[in-house]
């Protein structure tokens, strides 16, 4: 069983920035994508970033050219570098793992989720 686990996230001033992490256990194959996604209070799962197995990567419009999303295949972790923070940025972010999409019914795997906070 596939298991995630994220960490780094925290509080932060506007214009700020944050690493986030997530480490991954139980796979079986060195082939996988894996994405992030975010959840505001009384917002629906936003998509953030993902990647994919041959490094590619692809990001949500809200995030381009702030956030970077990465990959460690010897440590089984992903990352998101957040820079240019703003208060909107504000959600608990998930790492999962599944296709390489966009849409977060095509992951299989979630963490728990780490919250992220953006003071103005």
């Amino acid at each position: 069983q596939v298991q995630l686990v994220e960490s780094g996230g925290g509080l932060v001033q506007a214009g700020g920035s944050l690493r986030l992490s997530c480490t991954t256990s139980g796979r079986t194959s060195g082939f996988y994508n894996m994405g992030w996604f975010r959840q505001a209070p009384g917002k629906e799962r936003e998509f953030v970033a993902s990647v994919a197995w041959s490094g590619s990567t692809y990001y949500g419009d809200s995030v381009k050219g702030r956030f970077t999303i990465s990959r460690d295949n010897t440590k089984s972790t992903l990352y998101l570098e957040m820079n240019t923070l703003k208060p909107e940025d504000t959600a608990v972010y998930y790492c999962a793992e599944g296709s390489y999409s966009t849409d977060a019914r095509n992951y299989n795997y979630w963490g728990q989720g780490t919250q992220v906070t953006v003071s103005s």
